[in-house]
């Protein structure tokens, strides 16, 4: 099995036991090892009391994109913390895209970057996860 495969078929049982990313709208689009891209449209149940998107939602796109990302490998692991910095304000209607990408694997401890866009590319947050691995698995091998 290529670090691809088992990449994307650790996503796919991650997607199947995840009712929060389906029900927030959060699609797959990439995963490889060590790496992960999630999208999703910003929806009007999504903005604040501002009528921006919640920075809630944009983090949980980020954190979604770092947990894809960092069980890659199919070790499970957990965010051990996260520094999120919002940079500019994402609009109904916006399509996020997260791209996370591992910084740093060293024994049961990662670092990945995180960076939050919209459908222009425009910056919308950049996030860094530290991850900590724990016991099992997502998939048989």
């Amino acid at each position: 099995m290529t670090p691809r495969d088992r990449a994307e078929r650790c996503a796919a049982a991650m997607t199947a036991a995840a009712d929060a990313v389906r029900w927030l709208g959060i699609d797959l689009v990439e995963v490889d090892e060590g790496r992960a891209v999630m999208r999703m449209q910003v929806a009007p149940h999504h903005a604040n009391g501002h009528r921006i998107c919640h920075g809630g939602i944009t983090f949980a796109l980020a954190d979604t994109a770092f947990a894809y990302a960092c069980n890659s490998r199919n070790v499970s692991t957990v965010a051990q913390h996260n520094l999120i910095s919002f940079v500019a304000p994402a609009q109904v209607g916006d399509i996020l895209t997260a791209t996370a990408a591992e910084v740093s694997l060293t024994g049961k401890s990662g670092i990945y970057d995180v960076r939050v866009t919209d459908q222009n590319g425009k910056l919308i947050a950049e996030m860094r996860g530290m991850s900590r691995a724990v016991s099992g698995r997502w998939i048989e091998e």
